[in-house]
C-alpha cells in the first residue's frame, strides 16, 4: 500500500496545492492507508484516478488528511492564562488583532470573541480564522455544534452565547459569528497575515515535518507585532525559541522579542 506514495503525493500537489512532503511521513500514510480500505482500493494510484474524477472524494480526503479535531475551551487551564495574565497585556483602546491560524469548525476563534467579550464591545472585536479545508470552513460559518463540542466551555458562556435547537445541537449566537471572519489558507505556501497581536496555532504543528514547523515558526513571528504572543497547544512547544526571535513567558505561551 506505501511504494507508491511518492507519486501520491505528487499527484495530490498537482490536483489540491497541499504538499504532504510537508506532513510527517508515517502519520500520513497510516491516515492515507486507512482511506484505502473505507474506499476498497488496492493502491495509491487506484485513489488518485479516484480522485481526479469525483470532486466530492477530493474534498472528502482534504478534510481528512488534514486532521480536524477541535473543541470548545480545549485545555481550560490555557484559557485561564490567556484571560488573567496574556490579554490584560495586549489589550489597546483601539481593540487587538487576532489571527486563529488552523481553526478547524471554529470552536477556538469562537471561544477567543466570547472571552474578549469580557474586555471589549463585540464591535469592537474582529478575529481572523483560517484553515485549509473549505468544507470545516464551511461548518464554522454555520456556528452549529454538539454538546460534545461544547463540554468544556464554562456555562456562563453556554447559556449567553448558545442556543439549542435540536436534542445535543446548539447554535452560536450570531452577534458572536459577526465577529469573526473566515478564510481558506495554507500555512506551507500562502501569504501570512501581518501586524497580529495574538496568534492562535493549537494542536496541529504536530503533523508537520520539523522542517516545516521551523518554517512556519518564523512567519509566525513576522506576522505578530513586537511584544505580540504565539499561542500553541498542549502538545507542541518551539524547543529554542530564541531561534525564532521568541521568550517563552508561560507554557505554550511565545513572545515575539
Amino acid at each position: 500500500m506505501t511504494d507508491d506514495y511518492e507519486y501520491f503525493k505528487k499527484q495530490i500537489q498537482l490536483m489540491t496545492g497541499i504538499d504532504l512532503s510537508s506532513y510527517k511521513e508515517n502519520q500520513m500514510k497510516r491516515r492515507l492507508d486507512s482511506m484505502l480500505v473505507r474506499n476498497k482500493l488496492k493502491n495509491y494510484q487506484e485513489y488518485v484516478s479516484v480522485l481526479r474524477s469525483d470532486r466530492a472524494k477530493l474534498d472528502e480526503f482534504v478534510s481528512y488528511m488534514t486532521i480536524n479535531v477541535s473543541e470548545f475551551w480545549r485545555n481550560g487551564e490555557q484559557w485561564d492564562v490567556l484571560d488573567l495574565y496574556i490579554l490584560p497585556k495586549l489589550l489597546k483602546p483601539e481593540g487587538i488583532k487576532v489571527w486563529s491560524a488552523a481553526c478547524s469548525t471554529g470552536d477556538e476563534p469562537y471561544s477567543l470573541v466570547m472571552l474578549l467579550a469580557k474586555y471589549l464591545p463585540l464591535h469592537k472585536i474582529k478575529v481572523l480564522a483560517t484553515d485549509i479545508d473549505k468544507q470545516i470552513l464551511q461548518k464554522a460559518r454555520e456556528g452549529i455544534y454538539t454538546q460534545r463540542s461544547l463540554k468544556g466551555l464554562p456555562d456562563s458562556y453556554k447559556s449567553r452565547y448558545f442556543t439549542e435547537i435540536s436534542p445535543g445541537l446548539a447554535a452560536i449566537s450570531e452577534d458572536i459569528k459577526r465577529c469573526v471572519t473566515f478564510k481558506e489558507h495554507d500555512l506551507l505556501k500562502d501569504p501570512y497575515p501581518v501586524g497580529c497581536d495574538l496568534i492562535l496555532c493549537r494542536n496541529v504543528l504536530i503533523y508537520f515535518t520539523n522542517e516545516a514547523k521551523e518554517r512556519i515558526y518564523s512567519n509566525f513571528n513576522k506576522s505578530l507585532n513586537k511584544g505580540g504572543v504565539l499561542f500553541l497547544g498542549n502538545t507542541e512547544q518551539i524547543l529554542y525559541p530564541a531561534e525564532h526571535n521568541f521568550t517563552l513567558i508561560s507554557s505554550f505561551f511565545y513572545k515575539k522579542q
